[in-house]
């Protein structure tokens, strides 16, 4: 009997959206620490390990951005320059004697409009996310070049040391404040992701758009709100870069796109919508971070580095396809038909 109810409860456990994957990642997380640690037993040092979490938390900031935005089914190309535009907004205003929560604030309103404009072009204008996003990507980037007249800020100076505490230097309980940014951002979207009616809507469109329309939810609003969250996400981490290097860098987020998408789809998040869990973008992150730390330590130059995280993502995305259409073509979405006899 006890036998029969802990199948059960495995059974509800894997059920849960892309658990199964998230399980079968996790132990892949675990098999690449021990293999690093063995390699290089320093690898397990307090300091290390400190460091590591520190790399990972910006990474697993863009791909919660990221998640939201693939499981509605769309993607988010404009994450890397969302980033820069952050970095450099918030520094070029704290330099010319701008408060530096003021910036702060006048930085997150600017990239949450970023948001906005690429929810309403997917959802609104119904132009394809790649496009739409693309688009967005090169005037952000174009914002963070022109802000500055095309130079990099001179440092932000000793006024803003609240900022560079907050966002980087300074420690809670003994743990940086990155980290614990990281944290309770995570918890705050992991709950409105699988705890409420926007949480729902998000799955939902990104399995069934025209029956989630007809379903009565709001299509543009949902898009939108999961833009939003993407930008958000780029604007803090634009923060912490330009509170760590104390000044503003044009190219800061380049190819952080890319990061987003690692970190999201090795943790199970799909790209063709409607499932993972944020969870598994925890996992993702943190193969990421093992793998850009461990080769560190082998002696691995950064190309290689980046040949396989890259190879790791197409496999991911590949095996993921495979998985959702049983490895045939990828057809269009089958109509439903409710009770009263209506097409979805």
């Amino acid at each position: 009997m006890k036998k029969i109810e802990k199948q059960s409860t495995l059974k509800r456990i894997l059920a849960i959206r892309g658990m199964g994957q998230v399980i079968t990642v996790a132990f892949g997380l675990v098999i690449l620490c021990i293999i690093f640690g063995i390699l290089n037993p320093t690898f397990f040092s307090g300091r290390n390990i400190g460091n590591l979490l520190r790399q990972i938390a910006p990474i697993l900031l863009i791909g919660i951005g990221q998640s939201y935005v693939l499981i509605t089914g769309n993607i988010d190309l404009s994450i890397g320059s969302v980033v820069g535009m952050s970095c450099m907004i918030s520094a070029t205003l704290m330099t010319k004697g701008v408060n530096p929560w003021v910036a702060v604030l006048i930085t997150l309103i600017c990239c949450i409009a970023v948001g906005i404009m690429n929810g309403e072009l997917v959802a609104y204008c119904k132009l394809p996310p790649f496009i739409a996003t693309l688009g967005t990507m090169t005037v952000a980037r174009g914002i963070a070049q022109i802000v500055n007249n095309n130079y990099n800020t001179d440092s932000i100076g000793a006024g803003a040391k609240g900022f560079r505490d907050f966002f980087y230097y300074g420690r809670t309980f003994g743990i940086y404040n990155t980290i614990w940014i990281t944290i309770i951002l995570w918890l705050i979207f992991n709950f409105i992701l699988s705890k409420t009616r926007t949480g729902r809507h998000i799955y939902a469109i990104g399995s069934n758009l025209e029956a989630s329309r007809l379903s009565g939810v709001n299509i543009v609003s949902t898009t939108i709100k999961a833009y939003i969250v993407s930008t958000f996400c780029s604007c803090v981490v634009g923060l912490i870069i330009c509170a760590t290097s104390g000044m503003g860098t044009m190219d800061a987020g380049n190819v952080y796109e890319m990061y987003a998408v690692a970190a999201s789809v090795i943790g199970g998040v799909s790209t063709l919508g409607g499932q993972g869990i944020l969870l598994g973008t925890v996992i993702g992150a943190s193969i990421w971070g093992v793998l850009q730390n461990g080769l560190q330590f082998a002696g691995a130059p950064v190309a290689i580095r980046n040949i396989v995280i890259g190879i790791i993502v197409v496999i991911s995305v590949l095996l993921d396809i495979i998985v959702r259409t049983g490895g045939k073509p990828r057809k269009k979405k089958e109509a439903v038909v409710s009770e009263n006899g209506v097409k979805a």
